[in-house]
This record gives C-alpha cells, sequence and structure tokens, in this order.
C-alpha cells in the first residue's frame, strides 16, 4: 500500500522523523518497503501568472510571455510551450533557481530577446514522466508562492509490504490507529456522523445470498452538479496513493475506500431498473466492466444486479452500463460488507486485480459501510451539491463480540520478560481492546476490524509488538530436551540419495503441482486434489504421482542437449479430492546408453533389466519379487509390479508408446516408483554365524508354458521353502529349437544345507523331489531330461 505521509499524519501527527517513524512501523509488523520523496529537489520555483503572450519576432514556434511572479512588474521570460496563453497559471523557475538534472536557471537572450527565468513542465520539475507543454496549476493557485509550499512537494510516499492477515492497515484510518499505539499518541476522528436529509428518494435492496453479503447499504442523491470538479487536495492524495482523477463522485468513493478502507461503487440510478439485489450468477450471464471489457461470468460468482441483469462483480469491478459519467444527476451511493470467503479467487478467475478486491479477499470490518457511506455522502454534498436521501441498511449480520482469553502470567513465560499488568492492560487499550480483568485469567474485547487476532497468542503478539521486540530480552532457550523415540530404519533419506548417486543417478526437485493432463496420465478417471486458486493452468492439480515431473524434467534436459539421464526424486504425493493420503515415494528414470559412451563396451540403450538391478541393489538384502502389470503410463508389455517380503513395493516399466510420441520422444524411457515407507519400513536383516557345513547345489530344469512367469515361481518357493533349501534362483531361460510350440524351458539352482550335519545323498534326493513335485502339480512342469 502506497500514501502519503503528509495525509496520515493530518490524522496522527508523532513527534518524529520520517526515517524514525519508517522504522518503528517496519519493527511493528508493517515492513515499509519504499521511503522516497513525492518530488526531487528544486528551489526558487514559484506559482506564477502569463499576463502578455506575443510570437517571437524571429522565431516561429516560440512566444515572448510576460509574467506575474508576485512582484510589481511582470518578467519577461520566452517559452516554446504549445499551451503557453494569457491567464494560465504555471510554475516558473527564477533566475538563480536550481531544477533536477543539475538545472540551474540563468539570465539568456533567446534569439536576440532577454528572458528571465524559464516556465517549466511537470517533466522538468521531476514531477510526471510525460510533458504535454508547461504545468498547467488551478485558478485560485496563489501568484508568487512558493510552488513546493503549494503543492506540499516536501512530502514523501510510504510503501507498505503489508502481511495478508493486516487487512486492517490497508488505509489512512488503520495506519492512524496503528502509529497512534504505537507512539502512545492522539489520533484525530474521521466526521463520520450522520449527513441531514433533504430528500424521501429510496431505492429497494435485497439481499439472496446472506451467508455471502452480511450487509449492504445504499444512498440516493439527487440532483448534483454535472460541472462540477475533483478539488485539487483530493486529487493530490489520490495520485500520491497510485490513483487518478476520474469524476468527481468515483473519486470521492475512491477517496473514502483509501480512507477507510471501506470499498464503495456508485451508480447513476438512472440507468438501473429496481430492485438491486445481492444474488450469485447463473449460467450465460455476461457484463461489461468499467475497464471496457466484456466477461463471460463464472457461475457462483457473487453479483450486483438490477431487475434487467448483473450491474457489477461484488466487490471486484463495477459495470459499464450504469456508471456514474458526466451526464448523470442523480445517483445510488452504495457500501456492502462481503466475507472473504465469498470473494477470494474470484478476481483471478476473472482476469482481474482490483483494490476493492485486496480488501475484501483479507476482511473488512462489517461495522465500516454505515460509517462510509456517512463519509462519502458529506463529501458529496460538499463537492456536488444534490439532495440526499436517507440511509438504506439491509444489515444481516447476527455476531457477537469476539472474546479471548488472555493469562498474563503466560505471556510472561512466553515472552520471557516480567511485564507490569499494567503496561500490558495498557497495550491492549491503545489497540481498541476491551479488557475485562480477573484475577488469574482476562477476557478481551476484539474490534472487528482485527481479523487476526483469534487466540491467545495473538494477544501476546500485540503486546510484544507494542512492548518492542527489541526490547525484549535476548535469552537462550531453557527447556528438557530428551531424544524423541524414532523406529530404526534400515536406510535413511541420506543413505538412499547416496546409494542413487552411485548408481549414476542425479537427484531433483520438481513442482507438486502438475496440469490436469499431467495427472490423467498416471490416473485417468480417478479425483485429484484441484487447487482452488492456482498459480497457472499447468499448475492446477497437486500430484498423484511423481513420474509427470521425472518426464517433464527429461523433455528438459532433452531440449538442452541432454541424451543421456538418470534422474530420481524423493518428495510427497496426493491421492484422492481431498489428498485423503499423502505417501511418500521415490521415483526414477533412466534414458539414453546403459553406460556412458567408451571404447571397451558396445553401445546398447538402457533396458528393464538395467534398472531392475538398481532397484535391487536398493532393496539389499531382502529379494525383490516383480510380477507381469497393467499401468496407463507404461507400456502394456513392458510394466512389473514389484513387490517386497510379500507386501507391494510400488511400479517399474518402459514408457507407454502413446506418451512416447506425446513427448516427442524417439525412445522410451524406464521408470520406476517406489513406495518409501515399504522400502524403509521392512525387516532388519539379523545376524547368522557362517555355516561351518558345506553347501549342495542342485539344479533343475523344467518344461512350463511360455505364458507363466518365471517370478511367479521364485516367489511362490521362496515364500514356503522345503525344508533344507536356502537359496533357490533362475539362472536360465531357453526358448527355440527341441522345445513344442508355445513351451519355453527354466532352470533353477536350489541350494541345500543342514546347520549341525553335512546333507546325505538321500537327504539331498528326497528334498529336490519334494521340489520337482511341487512345481508339477502347481504349475504343471515336466522335468526336462
Amino acid at each position: 500500500m502506497k500514501f502519503s505521509e503528509a495525509w496520515l499524519r493530518s490524522l496522527v501527527d508523532p513527534a518524529c522523523s520520517s526515517e524514525e517513524l519508517a522504522h518503528q512501523l517496519t519493527m511493528a509488523g508493517l515492513e515499509v518497503e519504499v521511503l522516497e520523496p513525492v518530488a526531487p529537489n528544486f528551489d526558487k520555483v514559484v506559482v506564477a501568472q502569463i499576463v502578455q503572450a506575443e510570437k517571437h519576432p524571429d522565431a516561429d514556434r516560440l512566444q515572448v510571455c510576460r509574467v506575474r511572479v508576485g512582484e510589481a512588474e511582470p518578467l519577461t521570460i520566452v517559452c516554446g510551450a504549445a499551451n503557453a496563453r494569457v491567464g494560465l497559471k504555471t510554475a516558473c523557475a527564477r533566475v538563480g533557481a536550481s531544477l533536477p538534472n543539475a538545472l540551474e536557471i540563468r539570465q539568456a537572450k533567446v534569439r536576440g530577446v532577454e528572458s528571465f527565468g524559464m516556465l517549466c513542465s511537470a517533466k522538468e520539475l521531476g514531477l510526471n514522466d510525460a510533458a504535454d507543454g508547461i504545468l498547467e496549476l488551478p485558478e485560485d493557485a496563489p501568484v508568487g508562492a512558493d510552488l513546493r509550499v503549494y503543492l506540499d512537494l516536501d512530502d514523501r510516499l510510504f510503501t507498505l509490504k503489508l502481511t495478508p492477515n493486516r487487512g486492517d492497515c490497508l488505509s489512512i484510518q488503520g495506519l492512524a490507529r496503528e502509529v497512534a499505539a504505537i507512539r502512545q499518541v492522539n489520533c484525530k476522528p474521521l466526521d463520520c456522523g450522520p449527513v441531514a436529509e433533504s430528500s424521501a428518494a429510496r431505492v429497494d435492496i435485497r439481499i439472496e445470498d446472506e451467508a455471502a453479503c452480511r450487509r449492504y447499504c445504499g444512498r440516493v442523491i439527487e440532483g448534483i452538479d454535472p460541472a462540477a470538479r475533483t478539488p485539487g487536495w483530493m486529487l493530490q492524495r489520490l495520485e500520491r496513493s497510485g490513483l487518478r482523477g476520474i469524476h468527481p463522485v468515483v473519486d470521492i468513493t475512491n477517496y473514502v475506500m483509501l480512507e477507510l478502507g471501506q470499498p464503495m461503487h456508485a451508480f447513476d440510478l438512472e440507468r438501473l431498473s429496481a430492485p438491486i439485489t445481492v444474488r450469485r450468477a447463473e449460467e450465460g450471464e455476461r457484463l461489461e466492466l468499467l475497464n471496457g471489457e466484456t466477461r463471460a461470468v463464472l457461475p457462483g460468482t457473487l453479483l450486483i444486479a438490477d431487475a434487467r441483469g448483473p450491474l457489477a462483480l461484488a466487490g471486484i469491478m463495477g459495470g459499464q452500463s450504469s456508471a456514474v459519467s458526466a451526464q448523470s444527476r442523480t445517483i445510488l451511493l452504495e457500501a456492502a460488507h462481503f466475507t472473504p470467503e465469498a470473494l477470494a479467487g474470484r478476481a483471478r478467475a476473472h482476469g482481474l486485480a482490483t483494490d476493492s478486491a485486496h480488501r475484501f479477499e483479507r476482511g473488512v470490518d462489517p461495522s465500516l459501510p454505515g460509517a462510509a457511506m456517512e463519509r462519502a455522502s458529506r463529501l458529496v454534498m460538499e463537492i456536488c451539491g444534490g439532495r440526499c436521501g436517507p440511509l438504506i441498511d439491509v444489515d444481516r449480520r447476527q455476531e457477537t463480540p469476539r472474546t479471548i482469553s488472555f493469562r498474563p502470567q503466560r505471556a510472561r513465560r512466553l515472552l520471557g520478560v516480567d511485564l507490569d499488568l499494567a503496561d500490558m492492560r495498557a497495550c491492549m487499550l491503545r489497540l481498541g481492546l476491551n479488557v475485562h480483568e480477573g484475577e488469574a485469567e482476562w477476557r478481551v474485547e476484539v474490534p472487528g476490524y482485527r481479523f487476526d487476532l483469534g487466540i491467545e497468542v495473538d494477544l501476546i503478539e500485540e503486546v510484544a509488538r507494542l512492548v518492542g521486540y527489541d526490547q525484549l530480552p535476548a535469552g537462550k532457550p531453557r527447556a528438557p530436551s530428551s531424544m524423541l523415540p524414532a523406529p530404526e530404519m534400515l536406510r535413511s533419506r541420506d543413505a538412499l540419495s547416496d546409494a542413487m548417486i552411485s548408481r549414476g543417478y542425479s537427484e531433483i526437485i520438481t513442482y507438486s503441482f502438475i496440469s490436469v493432463d499431467q495427472a490423467a496420465m498416471v490416473a485417468p478417471g480417478q479425483p485429484h486434489l484441484v487447487l482452488a486458486n492456482p498459480i497457472a493452468s499447468p499448475l492446477a492439480v497437486m500430484r498423484p504421482s511423481l513420474m509427470p515431473g521425472l518426464l517433464q524434467a527429461l523433455r528438459h534436459n532433452l531440449n538442452h542437449g541432454q541424451e543421456r539421464l538418470r534422474l530420481f526424486e524423493l518428495g510427497r504425493c496426493f491421492e484422492g479430492s481431498g489428498a485423503e493420503q499423502q505417501p511418500v515415494r521415490l521415483a526414477g528414470l533412466a534414458y539414453g546408453n546403459a553406460w556412458p559412451e567408451q571404447w571397451g563396451q558396445a553401445t546398447r540403450p538402457v533396458d528393464l533389466f538395467d534398472v531392475k538391478a538398481d532397484i535391487e541393489a536398493l532393496c539389499m538384502p531382502a529379494a525383490l519379487d516383480s510380477r507381469a502389470a497393467q499401468h496407463p503410463l507404461l507400456h502394456p508389455g513392458q510394466c512389473a509390479r514389484l513387490s517386497l517380503e510379500g507386501r507391494p513395493l510400488g511400479w517399474l516399466g518402459s514408457l507407454h508408446p502413446r506418451w512416447m510420441q506425446a513427448l516427442d520422444l524417439n525412445r522410451a524411457p524406464v521408470l520406476f516408483e517406489l513406495d518409501w515407507d515399504r522400502l524403509v519400513g521392512r525387516r532388519l536383516p539379523r545376524h547368522a554365524g557362517v555355516p561351518r557345513l558345506p553347501l549342495v547345489r542342485r539344479d533343475i530344469a523344467v518344461l512350463v508354458d511360455e505364458g507363466l512367469p518365471a517370478g511367479e515361481i521364485v516367489a511362490d518357493i521362496r515364500a514356503d521353502p522345503p525344508p533344507l533349501v536356502t537359496d533357490f534362483k533362475l539362472f536360465d531361460v531357453y526358448r527355440g529349437e527341441g522345445l513344442k510350440i508355445g513351451k519355453k524351458s527354466l532352470a533353477f539352482m536350489v541350494l541345500l544345507q543342514h546347520t549341525e550335519k553335512t546333507l546325505t545323498d538321500p537327504e539331498i534326493d528326497a528334498t529336490v523331489s519334494e521340489l520337482v513335485s511341487r512345481l508339477q502339480q502347481r504349475y504343471s512342469a515336466v522335468l526336462r531330461g
């Protein structure tokens, strides 16, 4: 928020410099981002009036002007501005004046005519970047007055960087309250008393959505003067706050918004068709806004409407069809209270950003509309004249005063300083809080404009702000410390990252937000957590998987010439429309050649088994199980569901050809995604002594159906091994000559061992026979001769 220091000091004038005031505001939590002068330094520039203007005898574009500057005789000044004319009051830099950019004014001859000064433009004085001739001042500007004093150019501009919870400080009155509390001085109240009624004109106002609009005030003012002009003092304050003058009535509503913090609007009553209704938008409604754009109103948006249709986006921007203009004679002023929930994100959804929406989204005092109406009505009557009708106040508020429990002893403990009870009470009273003291607990009533105060620690923070954070003693924290219980994990995050890096992967961090299309890649048809107010449309959904982010990083690196990539990410995913589950997952991607380019090994693309080996290394010493499965993002014939110790672990596979084409890839990357909790939460290995007795190896080759996964057999035997079997592994798969069509040969290595004696041949043969029998019964396997 930008505001004029002089405007603030008209309400509260502490005895301190601008720099000191800026420092104290910042230390109180209202950060002053910029403190700058209204105008650069210049001197000996006065208000002047042109009393004579004749064409220069030797130059077509120059005029010889006689200029009054408050002395007995006018000065002769040569001027080339097209708008220089008799009667104009402007700025005159006298001989000896210093202007910005180190320009000094001297007596000089211009094409043979003596010139005793310079008539200045706003650009030459540093007041504006554009120059359309010399500066034009109001007709009542006093000739000979110092221009800096007349225009208050020694004023300074404050730009505050307010946090979203301090919407009460988005006004001069709110800032004045804060300065008065910080500096312990009095604040001058604004005149918001009732205006005398001189008309009976009314309009019917109705509220359909009382949850979104709790109060709506209106007033009809008849017979305003169309020739009225906004006074210079008001225009000056508006311009220094970043707003331009438009029309006296519009300028008044903007002025009251800046002064009190209550957004307002004015309608041309003759262009309305009563009743005025606050309602939700319906499908297909459109509205031409004040900025000239015609927008389709999103269904559910809060509207101000009449019998013919929408008049304004409530709390955001008015419509062109009912706007006040130079022909307006009868107006309807309105000031309403809209809840932050009703307006949150609505302006952004329509591609708009307005001062009104900025305030309503942060919270506006529900008691302000009445005071703002009286203040604006008085200003309209003073500036534009007219006859004022009665205040129409449709009030649906049912709030009771908010009270918060406050324990002085807890405040002392948290702040680490023994504050006096009277000092704490004084801090709260300075902030406008009403305190009801008890023995150990106070009840504190919070005014409606302090939306940020809700719990006890908020009040403690307010006490600390006013005491001064820099006044609180700095001490070491005192608290009992002990190690928190934590389950023993097989791998820490750092150890897992080191393991991935050692296998050639690079860790990345991607956005948790992805597009709707990316979410559909990994979970088509499933509900997703959609953001109510996304940064941009490609970042509208919380990711249900890490794989879309990896693919986006792959595409980015390929565009920058990287042809071989190994990437991994460890992050949280969000499943369900309400993010009912938020698992942490480890995902990786491999693309390009299996090995860096070298002379000692032939080049080949990375495949599924290369990446599976990397995953198996992470899972050691437990054995990884993989089964053929289907995943919407992965190739239907190159996709596996991974399991660890009988529990699902994640997915492994090559990218689906459909998505390869969509991403314009000439080869398929291999992706995996693992459940972090399953990966690290498995059983720890237990120590076992070195076997003293020899291992016995036997090999079994069987014929099975082509469609039977070898991993299913291995997992089955490992889950329930016969006695004496310590390991069971596949070491060969054969297809081809000598086998029937539809059959394949699987060769398994069987390791046998007894912990107490050497195995005999009958024991070994019995165990092997049991294995073969199990394979025959469960998988119709035939022992190969």
